[in-house]
C-alpha cells in the first residue's frame, strides 16, 4: 500500500513538472498584444464593409492580402523568439497605412453590387 502512494506521489510530481514547464514555454514566447488586437479590430472593419456594401469584391480582397502581409510580417518577426522594438515599429506603421486603407476605401462613395443587378 505504501508503495501504491508513493507510486502515485511520483506520477503526480511528474506531471506537475511537465506542465509547469510546458507553461512556461508559453510565456517565453513573444506576445504582441496590441498588434493582435489592432489586427482583429481592422479584421472585423474589413467584415463590416463587406457585409454592408461599402467595400466593393475587389477592394475587400486587396485589403485581405494587406492583412495577411501585416500577419506574415508579425510571424516574421515572431520567429527568432523576440519582437525588437524596430520590429514592432515596422508592424505599426504597417497596420496604420492598413487601416487608413480600409478608411478610404470604405467611405470612396464605390458600392459593392446589389445581387441581380
Amino acid at each position: 500500500m505504501q508503495r501504491n502512494h508513493a507510486l502515485l506521489a511520483a506520477i503526480g510530481l511528474a506531471a506537475l513538472c511537465s506542465f509547469a514547464s510546458a507553461s512556461q514555454a508559453q510565456t517565453t514566447a513573444p506576445q504582441t498584444p496590441r498588434v493582435d488586437q489592432r489586427e482583429a479590430n481592422q479584421q472585423a472593419r474589413i467584415a463590416q464593409g463587406a457585409a454592408s456594401g461599402s467595400l466593393t469584391a475587389h477592394e475587400t480582397q486587396r485589403l485581405e492580402r494587406q492583412q495577411a502581409a501585416v500577419n506574415k510580417a508579425e510571424t516574421q518577426a515572431k520567429a527568432d523568439g523576440s519582437v525588437t522594438r524596430q520590429e514592432r515599429r515596422v508592424l505599426h506603421r504597417m497596420q496604420d497605412r492598413s487601416s487608413q486603407d480600409i478608411r478610404r476605401a470604405k467611405h470612396n462613395n464605390r458600392a459593392a453590387s446589389a445581387p441581380g443587378t
